[in-house]
């Protein structure tokens, strides 16, 4: 059965500039590169950058990546100097940043976890929220 999340594959179109993007700026650990893509990880999720026509998705659907909240505010203004897109502004508990990759992947940074934000719609559910579980 499955066990959790085996890795992350985007595809990009100019791995130079998304190698500088992925580990430069988002501070991920490259481990290999070739003619058509590089791995990488980031805490212990693997990241594939591979070679190829890049056809982001323009609805809601992004990665979120984690942060704490002692170093939000400095990764924010590293995202701003670089001039980083935003994608989006942030409405719902802890603190995001929602940004786009060079070739327009949506990512986000985020401060907190599931629990935090399960413990949060108890005070603020959600339209047509429904607990499934507790």
């Amino acid at each position: 059965m499955l066990q959790g999340l085996n890795h992350i594959t985007i595809a990009v179109s100019d791995l130079d500039r998304s190698l500088a993007f992925y580990t430069g700026l988002l501070g991920m650990k490259a481990h290999v590169r070739w003619d058509g893509g590089a791995y990488l990880s980031l805490g212990g999720v693997w990241f594939c950058l591979s070679c190829g026509k890049s056809s982001p998705s323009q609805d809601y659907s992004h990665i979120a990546l984690d942060i704490a909240e002692q170093n939000f505010a400095e990764f924010v203004t590293k995202l701003r100097e670089a001039g980083v897109a935003e994608w989006k502004q942030n409405s719902s508990e802890g603190q995001s940043v929602y940004f786009s990759d060079p070739d327009g992947h949506r990512l986000e940074a985020h401060c907190g976890n599931l629990q935090t934000r399960l413990d949060a719609l108890k005070d603020k559910p959600y339209s047509g929220l429904v607990w499934l579980s507790e």
